[in-house]
């Protein structure tokens, strides 16, 4: 009963072959289409090169993950793998630095600085791999994240009309600040039975920008209204005295002490009036700013006519002259301020958004501009960017993500070629060549930990289908950030593969392994065509490596040893010579004697 559990039973000593004529009930990948990482944490690719070319793969990638070791390769030592790929036949890949090419600190938010080096940083990695293939588009890959917590969406069965996050990460767009925005609970006054009110992530977010935005409008009102109290009974006379003392057109000496004691108040009004005036024009600043950071044009129209308002009414002239005696009246000031204050609260921007809505807009900023700079040295040559979905913990880790990357990558790469006089179509036709979506199969299955079924997964990976060129393999079970060979683990490779379509069969396939290289010391290519069902020859047929234990003991054949068919046949042919001699045949017996507690040897 146990061995049937198990998938075998006892009841022959020998069963047969596997059947050449059946297929592998698995996902049938040709060994030609897969390929093996270089052993991640070293530089000395020569060595590691040859170690993975031995192993059979036909495409190798260069894995430079590591900054500081991507930095430690000799420019010449690329130009080597470049000659050992024409004698070997082997196509080449680069997987570039792991940055976070958006520009933004886990601890200290975004920095615009940052992204201009990140920028920087993968058009060197683009412009040093052309070496690894001068002749061709060597496919340079790049995470679209990295070391940023992402916004965690619950998984799809458990969303509810405007309820999508189980946390929500916020980026203040002014301050480049990061925040994290869960569901709380809240107890509401006002009610003899209180009651629990859960408020979402989502709302939070709004909460967050109207709290801001309004507590900000406040500063430059209190001020205004401090002012205008000021000035409440204030006559209109010491007004036009203050305003010819502020224009120098009078002798402060002439005025009485009664005078000097009301040009005062008006001094201590303006006071409050600059006050107001210097926050209105920050937040005015700041709400162009973003509308214009957002490309919404009826929002800037809008505010550029309240600032004519504003001016006309503070006696600011067109000609950039100031009329003294309405630019100089704080409160002919303080109904300007109140007027601007009315439109920046109708105006509200968002302050606080989504962080992946602005993190998309920052990385296809750096790759758009960094694609564009290879193509304008390497033309017809350059090197290929694919973007990669980091592990599911991390930002921009879903399929939408992904997607959305590339397509606004593209249109930042059409925005330089058009510039510099190419036809749209063409700059779109290099684009699309040049810049596309490397799908990580075991990154999008660790969104199991937030309970994601493997539908939900599967899901995922059908999104990124229309922009796809390169599959990264690796096997986990869902829950760390593990890489073992296809088959290990619980990643749905084959449905995923069904989704993906013919892209998907047709795009490159690296095999990703990391912490098999480093416990067990070996590239896993083997080990990866068994479970993939590649076939042993080039012919689109049996017999295949899962079929490979019928044959020979490979790592998934099973039982342990080298239980060859001949020796079946040679003890149970037509003859018993070869049976062991206390059983009436020839060949030796076991050295001990069988009551002597060892086994027949």
């Amino acid at each position: 009963m146990a061995e049937e559990k198990r998938g075998y039973t006892i009841s022959d000593i020998y069963q047969g072959g596997y059947s050449t004529m059946v297929p592998p009930d698995n996902v049938y990948s040709r060994a030609g289409s897969l390929g093996m990482t270089t052993k991640p944490d070293t530089a000395n690719i020569l060595q590691s090169i040859n170690t993975t070319i031995s192993s059979g793969a036909r495409n190798v990638d260069v894995t430079a993950v590591i900054p500081e070791v991507f930095d430690s390769m000799p420019q010449p030592h690329l130009r080597e793998v470049n000659r050992m790929a024409k004698l070997t036949g082997v196509n080449v890949s680069m997987h570039g630095p792991v940055i976070d090419v958006a520009g933004i600190d886990p601890r200290s938010g975004f920095s615009e600085s940052e992204r201009e080096v990140a920028e920087r940083k993968v058009a060197e990695a683009l412009l040093r791999s052309h070496d690894l293939n001068p002749q061709g588009n060597i496919f340079v890959n790049f995470h679209t994240s990295e070391g940023i917590q992402g916004s965690e969406l619950l998984p799809p069965a458990k969303r509810k009309e405007n309820e999508e996050y189980q946390k929500l990460m916020a980026i203040n767009r002014e301050s480049g600040r990061i925040t994290a925005l869960e569901a709380e609970k809240e107890f509401h006054p006002g009610r003899s039975e209180i009651k629990e009110f859960t408020k979402t992530p989502e709302m939070r977010l709004d909460s967050a920008n109207n709290t801001e935005w309004k507590n900000s409008l406040f500063q430059v009102e209190v001020n205004r209204e401090n002012a205008e109290r000021i000035m409440h009974d204030v006559h209109p006379m010491f007004i036009q005295q203050f305003t010819q003392l502020k224009a120098g057109a009078v002798n402060p000496n002439e005025f009485s002490k009664e005078e000097r004691a009301e040009i005062g108040k008006i001094h201590s009004a303006f006071e409050f009036i600059d006050q107001a005036r210097i926050s209105a024009d920050s937040l005015f600043s700041k709400a162009y700013e973003l509308a214009k950071m957002d490309g919404d044009q009826k929002r800037m129209d809008e505010l550029k006519k309240a600032s004519e308002d504003y001016g006309k009414t503070v006696g600011i002239m067109e000609d950039g002259k100031i009329n003294p005696n309405r630019y100089l009246n704080p409160k002919v000031y303080s109904e300007a301020l109140r007027q601007m204050t009315e439109v920046l609260e109708e105006k509200s921007p968002k302050l606080w958004v989504p962080l992946e809505e602005f993190q998309i807009k920052k990385t296809a900023e750096t790759f758009g501009n960094a694609a564009w700079q290879a193509y304008s040295k390497y033309k017809d040559t350059s090197p290929v960017l694919v973007i990669e979905n980091p592990p599911a913990t991390h930002a921009l880790s879903k399929g939408e993500d992904v997607r959305a990357v590339v397509e606004k990558t593209r249109d930042v790469f059409i925005d330089n070629a058009k510039k510099s006089g190419m036809t749209e179509d063409e700059a779109r036709k290099q684009a699309n060549k040049l810049i596309g979506a490397t799908w990580d199969v075991g990154h999008i299955n660790i969104l199991r930990r937030y309970g994601y079924t493997e539908e939900d997964i599967v899901k995922e990976s059908q999104k990124v289908a229309p922009v796809l060129k390169q599959i990264h393999l690796s096997d986990n079970f869902g829950m760390e950030h593990t890489e073992l060979p296809m088959g290990m683990g619980n990643v749905p490779f084959k449905q995923i593969m069904e989704k993906l379509g013919e892209k998907g069969y047709d795009a490159r396939k690296i095999i990703e392994a990391g912490h098999w290289w480093k416990h067990f010391g070996t590239p896993p290519f083997q080990e990866n065509l068994e479970s993939l069902g590649s076939p042993i020859y080039s012919m689109k047929m049996a017999p295949y490596w899962s079929q490979a234990s019928g044959l020979y003991q490979g790592y998934q054949g099973g039982l342990a040893g080298n239980w060859l068919p001949q020796i079946n046949y040679e003890t149970f042919g037509s003859g018993f010579s070869r049976l062991p001699s206390e059983l009436g045949g020839q060949s030796p017996g076991a050295q001990g004697s069988r009551m002597s507690g060892r086994p027949m040897e």
